[in-house]
């Protein structure tokens, strides 16, 4: 499983991330539709964007999965973040309280 904090980066974009509250499921991030892999190793150079997960990512923004884990986006890319074949979704602010 890996920690808050850990650094990873997509083997067929720009795209990184920083795990801010880590689960199991996020053992399969993908970014492109490839596995994403721990910031300084070398990655396949074989593989390529997937079209079906070439949707992109934002920088400075949170994505989610079903479960509660949370990703921070450092470094936007063309490839879609996912858990397996499951697009993560785009956490949304929270709005804040009104004051009169």
């Amino acid at each position: 499983m890996l920690k808050n904090g850990t650094r990873l980066r997509s083997q067929v974009c720009d795209t990184q991330v920083i795990v801010v509250r880590s689960a199991d499921e996020l053992d399969d991030l993908r970014a492109g539709g490839a596995p994403m892999i721990p910031v300084g190793e070398d990655g396949d150079p074989s593989l390529s964007v997937d079209e079906n997960h070439s949707g992109g990512s934002l920088m400075g923004k949170r994505y989610v999965t079903s479960g509660g884990a949370e990703v921070l986006v450092t470094k936007a890319g063309k490839g879609a973040l996912s858990v397996g074949t499951t697009a993560l979704e785009l956490k949304e602010a929270k709005p804040l309280p009104a004051s009169d």
